[in-house]
């Protein structure tokens, strides 16, 4: 079995590179979200505040400072305004997946490590939320890291390992403030050895982590601090509709399933009450199946919750497919899925400019859908013979292809529609004569960041040009209305007929 590591190896290095560095600053920031923490970043960069989090001169409480730490050291390094706040969380993502198949090939064996690494590593959450900006990918490497560390605990009464994973938790912490250690509720079920978590060898590091930025932050900034981070973005997300991420309780059900995707189809293996005999393998399940129930309770949800579910869930699925008797089934739905990647390729743009996947319109169908089909019959006959990991490391090399086939397609659509880069090279060279009159948020967020100032609004300040937006597309206009539109589905900009 080791001879098979370097073919492997060579394998996943060039997976690794496409999947998660390949046109990495591609497409501008997207949404409402990566600009800010983005300029948050840049910020404390060229301040050198490390512990008062500033959007455009006011702190900005709403996110402990770990991943603002993470950009603003990459700011530091000279990296541009679209890298930066994105390659420290694909480096983080790739080192997670190193240490994963580590960690489960020491507790589950070779076969069953590569089998979880490769599903987590091309699950398209995973890969999605490695490219993005935001708190959930360093919550969900820092909080699984510390559940992994802690299986030599669970079922061995190892401890060597608790001082490291008390130390990731606490970097858990320092990414999304109360939630990591909700999580960790599962450690509850070993209730008769929890005086081994609160030896100071293992409570110090967790407290020498997490606790310092916290108290240093609020005898700064006091009360305000308080109230923004834990009140209004803790406990208030439980019931208020302020927020307006509502959905209802069961919203998760699916979402868990499409983040998977698209290796999805294993889950009905976890099916198996054998696969449960193992006290390791238990505690996985509660991490999985207490997370799905803490993530439905409050009212506000958003798919990116459940990102540190996901290495619980690949890793039993990764035993689970170790130890099925016969995987052909199983593995062919998971290649009728990679025909997911060519459909998303047409159906994201639509949706970016519908203003939603439900607003949609699906698109005709296109037989290239089909190409991935034709993994089967190696999948079926690798899996015939014997040679189960080839089975599904032939799956994962499909998402690769699919990934960047993806990357090529869609990248021009999410730089122009959710993204204001496009905008920005509009009006860059003009930026002092600019206003924003009422455009979308993660529009108005994305234009202050690469104008690296507030822009103003109009109804306060009035400028010759205004940055307007209708039916979704944004355009260019004087005072008189007119102007030069985006036009997000044909790609063409309509001739400015701009007077300054």
């Amino acid at each position: 079995m080791p001879r098979t590591f370097p073919r492997l190896l060579w394998l996943a290095l060039p997976m690794a590179y496409l999947l998660y560095f390949y046109d990495l600053g591609g497409k501008g920031m997207l949404g409402p979200d990566e600009p800010r923490y983005a300029a948050i970043a840049r910020q404390m960069a060229h301040s050198g505040d490390w512990i008062t989090p500033v959007l455009w001169g006011h702190p900005w409480f709403e996110k402990p400072p770990l991943l603002y730490w993470m950009n603003a050291v990459a700011f530091r390094l000279g990296l541009s305004p679209d890298l930066a706040p994105r390659l420290p969380l694909a480096l983080l993502s790739v080192a997670f997946l190193v240490f994963y198949w580590w960690i489960l090939r020491r507790e589950f064996g070779f076969r069953a490590a590569w089998i979880a690494t490769l599903i987590l590593g091309t699950c398209g959450a995973w890969i999605g939320f490695s490219q993005v900006g935001v708190t959930d990918l360093p919550l969900a490497a820092t909080y699984s890291a510390a559940m992994l560390l802690a299986l030599a605990w669970i079922a061995r009464d190892d401890t060597r390992f608790l001082p490291i994973a008390a130390a990731l938790l606490g970097l858990a912490v320092l990414a999304k403030s109360l939630v990591p250690l909700a999580l960790c509720a599962p450690l509850a079920l070993y209730y008769r050895k929890a005086r081994d978590l609160l030896r100071p060898r293992v409570l110090l590091p967790f407290l020498a982590v997490a606790v310092p930025w916290y108290a240093l932050c609020y005898w700064r900034n006091g009360k305000p601090f308080v109230d923004e981070l834990f009140w209004k973005h803790q406990f208030q997300r439980v019931i208020s509709t302020s927020l307006q991420h509502v959905q209802h309780w069961w919203y998760y059900v699916p979402v868990f399933v499409a983040l998977l995707l698209p290796w999805s189809p294993i889950l009905g293996v976890l099916a198996r009450r054998s696969l449960y005999q193992d006290t390791r393998r238990r505690f996985l399940l509660a991490v999985l199946v207490w997370g799905l129930v803490f993530f439905s309770i409050p009212i506000n949800k958003l798919p990116g919750y459940l990102l540190p579910l996901l290495p619980a869930a690949a890793a039993l699925m990764g035993i689970a497919l170790d130890q099925v008797e016969r995987a052909q089934l199983w593995l062919a739905a998971c290649a009728v899925l990679l025909m997911t990647f060519p459909l998303a390729a047409t159906l994201l743009p639509a949706a970016l400019a519908a203003g939603g996947l439900s607003k949609a319109r699906l698109p005709l169908f296109h037989p290239a859908w089909l190409l991935p089909l034709a993994l089967i019959p190696a999948i079926w006959i690798l899996e015939a013979r014997g040679r189960r990991l080839a089975a599904v490391a032939c799956i994962a090399a499909g998402v690769t292809v699919g990934t960047v086939y993806l990357k090529r397609t869609a990248a021009a659509e999410l730089d122009r529609i959710p993204s204001a880069r496009v905008i920005w090279t509009q009006i860059g060279a003009r930026a002092d004569q600019v206003c924003i009159d009422g455009i979308d948020r993660g529009l108005q967020y994305g234009l202050n960041y690469y104008a690296g100032r507030e822009l103003p609004e109009c109804a306060q300040s009035p400028h010759s040009l205004r940055v307007r937006e209708a039916a979704g597309h944004p355009y260019l206009s004087d005072s008189s209305g007119q102007g030069s539109k985006v036009d997000p589905v044909s790609q063409r900009s309509v001739p400015s007929t701009v007077r300054d």
